[in-house]
């Protein structure tokens, strides 16, 4: 996999203990067919820089960045084998702290979330950017504002569509990752979530649509936020949408680090 450590260089593992130095450490995780590179990952490690952290992007196989793969081989498990890949090695280097800090988008969401539930006691706040809830929810909205493409996706064993973010690019998905995606759940142990959570997702969002997301927000536990973005699908790109959940996302860890008691 492809790895991104940014904020660290700044110190070094000799550099004085100063506030921006004790701020943290930071994963954050794209989602299905993305990259370490998209305008929406890059937001997410801005906000994070901007407050002292160091963090760590990637990208995970089977998608469009620079790790190793075909997208069409993408399901949730290699993605959440990924996130404790990336984990695990980031152990063995000298500024790997605990507990960290937890960010995804989408499927990245759902592989979060279910690090977090498995290992609380490692996560010190966790940022699910509409993330996907369970399978059965989202084979539910794909029956409900795509079922002519998902009955073809079924009954083919391929979906093909043009990439929202790549002009020209046609990204074909096998049925296997829809089969995958049914063995994950993160609502049966949501209580275990006590960590700080912040949640978006768009107003228009149709693929994890704002009724499921509030089941989830409904279900955690602990300290929570959840906004809905006014006017945004379920991809965040356009400028005013980006600005307006990093104002948020800023304001958020803010209060975390005022609130929550370092490690």
């Amino acid at each position: 996999m492809s790895v991104i450590v940014e904020g660290e260089e700044k110190r070094g593992p000799l550099a004085p203990q100063s506030r921006s130095a004790s701020a943290g450490l930071a994963f954050v995780m794209h989602g299905l067919g993305s990259s370490k590179e998209s305008v929406f990952v890059r937001a997410q490690t801005e906000v994070f820089l901007k407050n002292g952290f160091t963090t760590v992007r990637f990208d995970t196989t089977h998608a469009f960045g620079e790790s190793e793969g075909d997208y069409a081989d993408a399901t949730s498990t290699g993605y959440y084998e990924d996130l404790e890949d990336i984990i695990s090695w980031a152990r063995t280097q000298s500024w790997y702290r605990e507990p960290f800090w937890l960010s995804g988008s989408s499927l990245g969401g759902l592989c979060i979330a279910l690090y977090a539930e498995k290992y609380p006691k490692k996560i010190k706040a966790l940022a699910l950017m509409a993330p996907v809830v369970s399978g059965r929810l989202r084979v539910e909205a794909y029956q409900k504002y795509e079922p002519e493409i998902f009955k073809k996706w079924q009954d083919t064993g391929w979906r093909s569509e043009e990439s929202g973010s790549t002009h020209g690019l046609i990204k074909k998905l096998k049925y296997s990752y829809v089969k995958d995606l049914l063995d994950y759940d993160l609502l049966p142990v949501a209580n275990k979530l006590t960590m700080p959570v912040f949640l978006v997702v768009g107003q228009y969002d149709t693929s994890i649509p704002p009724e499921q997301q509030q089941v989830l927000f409904d279900a955690l536990p602990g300290p929570k936020e959840m906004y809905i973005i006014k006017g945004a699908p379920h991809s965040f790109r356009e400028p005013a949408h980006l600005a307006e959940i990093k104002d948020l996302f800023d304001r958020w860890i803010k209060k975390c680090q005022q609130s929550v008691i370092p490690a």
